[in-house]
């Protein structure tokens, strides 16, 4: 598996896994349409793509000589689809299938797929495995769920597909996303000296993003036949929203002494998805387990505000998938 490609290379999560696996010795193709613009640098082992998955055959030749395909790119979270249903449709969905076909018709021998714990909506189950009913409440949900067994419908001896359910992924990026529920209550809590909480009871899982590359690349190694067909939960952290805040308090205050007590204001929310996943599955039979906890992504994010590397935090429409793709009115 030493060439791989990965859609949405580019992305939060590209941005930090990209350089570990070319520092492993991996050859990258990081394909991505740039809606969000590049941190990536050119270098040895790396090809970069700026095109759209949309694209089904700029994709297929991409695949030429790739060993695994690990697919990020999507329009991410449920709030991006305030944008154009169709668009959404068009990305998250109707293009799947086609980049599978086309992997595969490459030869291909992995393909990887990001899915959403997301997928469970809302749940009142004190653990939700991965044999949980889908009960979507939003489109992303939806569509997530849907592209899971047209991965598998494709499986066979020469071609592995995989499912990951990431839970809400946090901490720092050189492409940075504010958008995500760890993040936001950090950046409001470092820049605004308040923290917002919308509703605070539903319940949330959540990992770290090195823990999350950690898992790409442990998929990378695994032999065929523990992953293959199989769909995996990825979380470390149940948390409600409000005690995420409480953590995102502690930490904040002990990095940033000057401020004192930082107040946790609660609001009320029309956002009812509310879940607790369980990820012993991928532990027993891979042997993976997260390492960082909420706190380390909350102080990691306090060390790059220090350092100046997420400037004008409050105002950059950059760092807010849904604010760019209205701005450039992707279709």
């Amino acid at each position: 598996m030493k060439n791989v490609l990965i859609t949405g290379g580019a992305g939060y999560v590209g941005t930090v896994l990209v350089p570990q696996l070319l520092e492993a010795g991996r050859s990258v193709t990081a394909y991505d349409a740039m809606f969000y613009g590049c941190e990536l640098r050119p270098q040895p082992g790396l090809n970069i793509i700026r095109a759209d998955i949309r694209d089904t055959e700029t994709f297929r030749k991409a695949c030429q000589g790739i060993d695994v395909v690990i697919h990020l790119a999507c329009i991410s979270n449920d709030a991006g689809f305030e944008l154009d249903e169709d668009l959404s449709e068009q990305i998250n969905y109707q293009c799947f299938e086609p980049l599978v076909i086309a992997a595969k018709s490459q030869g291909v021998r992995r393909f990887i797929y990001a899915s959403s714990s997301s997928v469970y909506g809302y749940s009142e189950s004190p653990s939700v495995t991965e044999d949980h009913p889908l009960v979507p409440l939003t489109l992303y949900n939806k569509f997530k769920g849907l592209c899971e067994p047209l991965l598998f419908k494709h499986q066979d001896q020469n071609f592995v597909c995989v499912t990951i359910r990431p839970a809400t992924v946090c901490g720092f990026s050189p492409r940075q996303r504010l958008d995500l529920s760890v993040n936001i209550l950090t950046n409001h809590a470092v820049n605004r000296n308040s923290i917002t909480v919308f509703g605070g009871e539903q319940q949330r899982p959540n990992l770290h993003i090195q823990d999350m590359c950690d898992l790409y690349k442990l998929l990378l190694e695994l032999p065929d036949q523990k992953i293959a067909g199989e769909t995996f939960n990825a979380g470390y952290q149940n948390q409600t929203i409000g005690e995420i805040a409480r953590i995102v308090k502690k930490v904040v205050q002990e990095e940033f002494p000057e401020k004192g007590d930082i107040p946790i204001v609660t609001t009320p929310t029309n956002d009812n998805r509310s879940y607790r996943i369980t990820s012993d599955k991928i532990a027993e039979k891979l042997g993976f387990r997260p390492q960082r906890t909420i706190e380390d992504a909350v102080r990691d994010l306090c060390l790059a505000f220090k350092q100046g590397r997420i400037p004008n935090s409050l105002a950059d429409d950059r760092y807010y998938n849904v604010k760019v793709l209205k701005q450039l009115k992707v279709a």
